[in-house]
């Protein structure tokens, strides 16, 4: 395991409105865990999400899973 401090990055379609997660990829082959956290509070809880099921919600924003519909 590292003891060094993530290297965080945002998505590439953030567009700095303060919605945004930040993750940390270079600690999934030390770890097998992604480390995910709120890009608003850089000093506040991380999550630590199992590497398959990360994948598997990256898949599933990118396939439409999480499209979200409104006045419904």
């Amino acid at each position: 395991m590292t003891t060094e401090s993530p290297r965080w990055f945002k998505s590439s379609y953030s567009n700095n409105g303060g919605t945004c997660v930040e993750w940390a990829p270079a600690y999934v082959s030390a770890t097998g865990v992604v480390p995910v956290r709120d890009s608003k509070d850089p000093s506040g809880p991380v999550l630590n999400v199992p590497a398959g099921a990360f994948a598997s919600f990256v898949a599933g924003v990118k396939a439409g899973e999480f499209v979200r519909t409104f006045g419904a």
